[in-house]
């Protein structure tokens, strides 16, 4: 294999609302903490043990413009994007974060759609026209299944 590859995919939930942040030109950036879990049992005591792991989310432009819009604390979603560690300074000393920057997005659970049992697809950041996330159960359709 001649190249690397750094690609990231996460299901979890929301930690906090989405934070924006708009610059001058109309770009715009948004921040969240998601949180994904690992469930096990342990096998001496039989008691049952969850551990979750956070991470730093981020989307930019259109993408971070939907997820504001559509997304609250607790809703479930679908990411994928790439690893970013980035160096910042506070008081002198050098600080680093690491941050998964997503570049595609599938909203599983919304608190703000009222179909919540089903599954939502939302738009990603390459759609032009936004639409919100719902769900259609139409009776007459003409699938062969």
């Amino acid at each position: 294999m001649a190249g690397t590859i750094n690609k990231v995919i996460l299901i979890g939930h929301l930690g906090d609302e989405v934070k924006m942040h708009y610059f001058e030109g109309g770009n715009s950036i948004g921040r969240f903490p998601l949180a994904t879990n690992e469930t096990y049992t342990n096998r001496q005591t039989g008691e049952k043990i969850t551990n979750v792991e956070w991470h730093n989310i981020v989307v930019r432009n259109k993408l971070a413009e939907i997820c504001e819009k559509y997304l609250t604390k607790g809703d479930r979603v679908y990411c994928e994007g790439r690893i970013k560690t980035r160096q910042y300074e506070v008081d002198g000393q050098k600080r680093y974060t690491t941050e998964i920057h997503v570049q595609d997005m599938t909203f599983l659970s919304t608190k703000k759609d009222p179909n919540n049992a089903q599954p939502n697809v939302a738009p990603t950041q390459g759609s032009p026209n936004p639409t919100p996330p719902s769900v259609t159960n139409e009776e007459d359709d003409d699938l062969p299944f």
